[in-house]
Formats: structure tokens, C-alpha cells, sequence
């Protein structure tokens, strides 16, 4: 929690300008069984009366997941999560957009099990015509199982920022004109899915599931897609228009508020970041590693 009381009032200001900008093109009604499918083991799905809020359970026997009805080229998308309490060693809940094509486009996050007192790490990816290796980690500064907290994508021609309860933790910055690929193509589809990631979830993959544990369960609800629903023509998404908001000049980059969050979380919560593994990639790192992150 280092210094995070500094930024409160930063948080709150963009969370208030999201808001006020947003109201014209939600497109979720807030209701689970009206905005997505189950695509995993029904059985393990479970939804309550009103829809607002949802589950995922893990056991011996499957894992589960669903994904929203409707595929979208660009937009927000906000979802509140509270990840498995105690011994979640070995499974992974994931909330990400993906294309679902084998030359896939995808932008994840993976939550990734942990020992009881040892912080959640959040492993972020981001795929672009099927090929991935964009891998960052950082521990998470809170207790994610002890209550909901907001995970966010934003999506537009320029950028793609992860946020944690609106705190930037990674950018992916738009850099298609020299010669970085971007995801700008592909329409994708928003998914929820918990599993056994028992061969590298944890500890490089030494530490497995205790089956004995479970049922492993993780719980998301208030969800809001504020995003352009593909229709077949990609103009209309990419168009600046009052409705297509995020394609807004002030959401080209991050504002200075956002840019002193993010260093914050680069500063003391990040443990892995492909762009510093000169090993990996035997000192030859990828392009968007020498670029502007914002």
C-alpha cells in the first residue's frame, strides 16, 4: 500500500470521467444470462436469480466458463471479481477477450493460484494473429479474495490499458507503423473461464492442485461492456464518434494522473516483465520493448 493514498484522488477523477463519458454506448444489461453463454460445463456455472452475479467452480472433474453473446471491434470492459480464498494453488481464472480464430487475437488476464498469506499475482498476455510471448506479472496489492474488486480492459486504435480497480498496470501501445503488431483487426468476444493450470500455474508448475481443497470457486458480477458490437463493418468501429468514445483524442495515451499510477505499480509491484528478459529472447527483445509505453 506504499504510497498508494497519494493517488486516490487521481483515481477517483478518472473513475468519475469514465463514467461521465460512457453512459451513451453501454451496450451489457447487467444481467449474466441475457449478455453471456455458458461455453464450459453448465454444471459448474452458477447464476443468481436476478443475474446480476456469477460463479465458476473447479473440481476434479472440469473447470468452467462462459463468454458474452456479442463480439466487439474496441470499447471498455469492466468486470468485479473475487478470486478463490485460501489454498488456490495450481488453478487459473482468467477474464480476457479473445477472437477464438487458430491466428487468434487475445488479451488476457490470468489470476494465478497461490498458498495462503503469499500475494495473487496477475500474469497479463496480449496475442496478435496467434502469436503471444507479451507476458507480464506483478503481485496484486490487496487481498483479492476478500472482496470484489474491478478488472478493466480498454481497447481503442492506440492503445490497450489493464486496470486494476482503475489503476493502470500495463499498457500495449499501438505501434503498427513500425512494424509492431496490434490488435486492430479482429472482432473478439469477452470470456470467463477457471481451470487446472497445475504444469505452470504456480512456482513454474511444482506446486499442483490439492484436489482435497475444493471445489475451487471464483465469483464476478457488475459487469459493464461499453463497446462497439461488431456488425460486419470495421469503420463504424473505428470511427471518432461521441458513441465510440474511446476513440476520444484524451484516451489516445494516459493522462499524467494515470502515468504516475502506473510507474507506482512498475516500481513495486512488478515481477516479470518479457521486455527485461534479454535471456528469453537472447538479447534480441522485441520491438515494442524500445518503444514509448504511453
Amino acid at each position: 500500500m506504499k504510497n498508494l493514498s497519494r493517488f486516490t484522488v487521481f483515481i477517483g477523477i478518472f473513475s468519475i470521467s469514465l463514467i461521465q463519458c460512457s453512459l451513451a454506448s453501454v451496450v451489457s444489461t447487467g444481467d449474466f444470462n441475457k449478455d453471456f453463454f455458458v461455453t464450459w460445463s453448465p454444471s459448474h456455472v452458477n447464476t443468481s436469480a436476478d443475474g446480476g452475479t456469477r460463479s465458476l467452480k473447479l473440481d476434479k472433474n472440469s473447470g468452467s466458463g462462459f463468454a458474452s453473446n456479442d463480439m466487439f471491434l474496441f470499447g471498455q470492459f469492466d468486470m468485479k471479481i473475487k478470486l478463490i480464498p485460501d489454498n488456490s494453488v495450481g488453478t487459473v481464472v482468467a477474464f480476457y477477450l479473445t477472437s477464438g480464430q487458430p491466428n487468434r487475437d487475445e488479451v488476457d488476464f490470468e489470476f494465478l493460484g497461490n498458498v495462503p498469506g503469499q500475494p495473487y499475482i496477475l500474469q497479463t498476455n496480449v496475442y496478435v494473429d496467434g502469436h503471444d510471448d507479451r507476458e507480464q506479472r506483478i503481485k496484486l496489492w490487496f487481498d483479492p479474495t476478500k472482496d470484489f474488486h474491478t478488472y478493466s480492459i480498454l481497447w481503442n486504435l492506440h492503445q490497450i490499458v489493464f486496470m486494476v480497480d482503475w489503476v493502470p498496470i500495463r499498457t500495449y501501445r499501438n505501434h503498427a507503423e513500425k512494424g509492431v503488431a496490434f490488435p486492430r483487426f479482429q472482432p473478439m468476444s469477452l470470456q470467463m473461464s477457471i481451470w487446472d493450470g497445475s504444469d505452470w500455474a504456480t512456482n513454474g508448475g511444482k506446486d499442483k492442485i490439492d484436489w482435497s481443497k475444493g471445489p475451487f470457486i471464483a465469483s464476478f458480477k457488475n459487469h459493464k461492456i461499453d463497446a462497439c458490437i461488431w456488425k460486419g463493418n470495421p469503420r463504424f468501429c473505428k470511427a471518432n464518434s461521441p458513441t465510440n468514445w474511446w476513440n476520444n483524442e484524451r484516451f489516445n495515451s494516459l493522462s499524467w494522473a494515470q502515468r504516475r499510477l502506473f510507474r507506482w505499480v512498475r516500481k513495486y509491484h512488478l515481477i516479470y516483465d518479457y521486455c527485461m528478459d534479454n535471456k528469453r529472447f537472447q538479447n534480441n527483445l522485441p520491438k515494442e520493448c524500445l518503444l514509448t509505453k504511453y
